[in-house]
């Protein structure tokens, strides 16, 4: 992957996400639920990425553009549909509705500038899958493996993460419980642990050091940025916020006893 094609990329990502945050906004403000917000995003950011990976003009499709564009696929289809099934069931998202209330009377144009900032911040997941889907080695080699082992990996995890929530939640619909069971015992947050995991899997694609995708080591940017993104800006800070406020002592308690990111090992766990 050239330069020129690099810096394309990068830019058509930017105009497409910016249109589907814009109309992520739309869609927020007038439904009244942000919690759609983070449904167009994952499906956006799926569907640019999808691009990004296969259009090629005047060049065949190689073998690790069709295999990277269907593992984009999985993750964007199954993080979409799991937060519009939520968000179907709440009338609000708890972080953006803080937000929403500390802005007060500008809010309305506040929140689209933040959307704005997020469809920026998708540029480099999307030019890591670019770099990742375009790396020309036609060998199938060690570090391929490792990431489709990896990202199907954190497919799964996030999944059963996300499945053991739910049957939480329905067993303790009206409680101050906060959710301890299965890989929620190991870790605060083990479906943005594997989210970020997942990321991780495009520079094992894109990094070549026989030489043939020399920009494949930027790809190391998607893991840095979401890993930001999660632990320090809009994921466990601001979700932790709400439940302590809405968990109370329950959630101080579980934030002493279980790391907030990374899971503790389980024997270690088991032992505690």
């Amino acid at each position: 992957m050239s330069l020129l094609q690099l810096v394309f990329v990068a830019a058509s990502a930017a105009l497409a996400m910016s249109l589907i945050m814009a109309a992520a906004w739309w869609v927020q403000w007038k439904s009244g639920n942000s919690g759609w917000v983070d449904t167009i995003w994952s499906f956006g950011t799926g569907a640019t990425a999808l691009a990004s990976a296969l259009v090629a003009p005047g060049e065949p499709w190689h073998w690790r553009q069709i295999l990277v564009a269907v593992l984009v696929a999985c993750w964007s289809l199954r993080l979409g549909l799991h937060i519009a099934t939520r968000t179907r069931a709440i009338s609000d998202d708890p972080r953006y509705r803080r937000l929403i209330a500390q802005w007060g009377a500008r809010a309305r144009w506040k929140m689209f500038w933040f959307l704005q900032t997020q469809a920026l911040a998708s540029v480099p997941l999307v030019a890591a899958i670019s770099l990742a889907a375009r790396n020309p080695d036609p060998s199938l080699r060690a570090l391929d493996i490792g990431a489709i082992v990896l990202l199907i990996t954190a497919l799964l995890g996030e999944a059963t993460a996300d499945r053991q929530l739910r049957k939480f939640n329905r067993t303790h619909s009206g409680l101050a419980a906060v959710c301890d069971a299965g890989l929620w015992r190991y870790s605060r947050h083990p479906n943005y642990f594997f989210e970020w995991t997942g990321w991780l899997a495009y520079p094992l694609f894109a990094i070549d050091l026989a030489g043939y995708n020399p920009y494949g080591w930027l790809a190391l940017s998607a893991p840095v940025l979401m890993h930001w993104l999660l632990v320090h800006v809009s994921g466990i800070p601001l979700l932790e916020q709400h439940m302590l406020e809405t968990r109370g002592q329950a959630f101080r308690a579980y934030q002493q006893s279980t790391p907030a990111f990374v899971p503790r090992p389980m024997l270690m766990k088991e032992k505690g």
